[in-house]
């Protein structure tokens, strides 16, 4: 056996159970799925005549449900406040740790650590938070008492509730995101700094010119990481609002903060309309897979121009 024949044995026999692992969970339900998409699966399907080929009826259902289209609109601007939470928060983190600052590296561990915690376990401590903590504090100051209801579980309004999730979802992934800025700014070359310094640019003008522009591939990656994380969010809705609280869209009750996630989760196991959930995962995945694109081809390009 040659070197060569036997580098590449090694290598699949290592990759084999992952591979194996990617396709029993990722390829396979992916491929069921979308068929199922087109059916009228469910769990009473053998007993309504059993499973049979519908079209799109799936999909025209779920675009007619005022439910799904404001799940829709609420996932968009969550992620795109969301989005701007995070990157501007981690930059600023990341900033703040590579600067001349005393027990940076305690700092690092500190605002990395919130995103070890569990997305249940983290709504559940800040439901407490909001629902409990803030009240109290807003009877000695006023103005943090506007975020949450006190006796009630559910947060009192819906821009409230968003905001919170915004909150929440920032606390957690800006230390991660953190990581990557700081790993970008401690690659620009200090001799660029210190000559900027020495020509007598301002720390502002530094920044604007330096460090944001070699920065810039960073951006793209911390820009895609945010953007599906926030897209996906379904952990924390579900434990700080679950959905709530309730509204009145075109005469029917939705859920306020049901983010699209929750709302696949619940049209399949609440309602147990499994392959209208499934058609709704679908969709979620193609809008998901296009937007990521073109963020991608957006920040390429302002790659280079920066």
């Amino acid at each position: 056996m040659t070197k060569k024949t036997e580098s590449s044995l090694v290598f699949w026999v290592f990759l084999a159970p992952v591979l194996f692992a990617f396709i029993m969970v990722m390829v396979i339900p992916f491929f069921l799925g979308s068929y199922y998409a087109f059916t009228n699966w469910s769990s009473s399907a053998r007993v309504d005549g059993g499973l049979r080929f519908v079209g799109l009826q799936n999909f025209a259902e779920s675009f007619r449900d005022p439910a799904f289209l404001y799940s829709f609109g609420i996932t968009f601007a969550y992620t795109i406040l969301n989005m701007i939470a995070i990157n501007v928060v981690a930059f600023a983190l990341a900033l703040l740790v590579t600067g001349e600052l005393r027990l940076k590296n305690v700092y690092r561990v500190g605002f990395f650590v919130p995103n070890l915690i569990g997305g249940l376990i983290l709504g559940y401590i800040w439901q407490f938070i909001f629902n409990n903590a803030i009240p109290s504090l807003g009877r000695i100051i006023p103005v943090l008492g506007f975020l949450a209801n006190p006796g009630n579980l559910m947060l009192s309004k819906n821009t409230s509730a968003l905001a919170a999730m915004i909150v929440v979802g920032t606390w957690q992934y800006a230390g991660y995101i953190m990581m990557i800025y700081v790993a970008a700014i401690e690659n620009i070359p200090q001799e660029l700094l210190e000559a900027a310094k020495i020509d007598g640019a301002t720390p502002w003008i530094r920044l604007k010119s330096i460090t944001i522009p070699l920065c810039a591939q960073a951006f793209t990656v911390t820009m895609f990481l945010t953007l599906v994380n926030s897209f996906k969010q379904f952990d924390v809705n579900v434990s700080l609002t679950s959905g709530g609280p309730s509204t009145m869209l075109m005469g029917q009750p939705i859920l306020g903060t049901e983010l699209l996630a929750l709302n696949i989760y619940n049209t399949a196991f609440i309602s147990n309309k499994l392959s209208v959930a499934q058609a709704r995962a679908f969709v979620f995945f193609f809008v998901l897979a296009i937007i990521s694109i073109i963020q991608v081809h957006v920040n390429k390009k302002r790659e280079i121009e920066l």
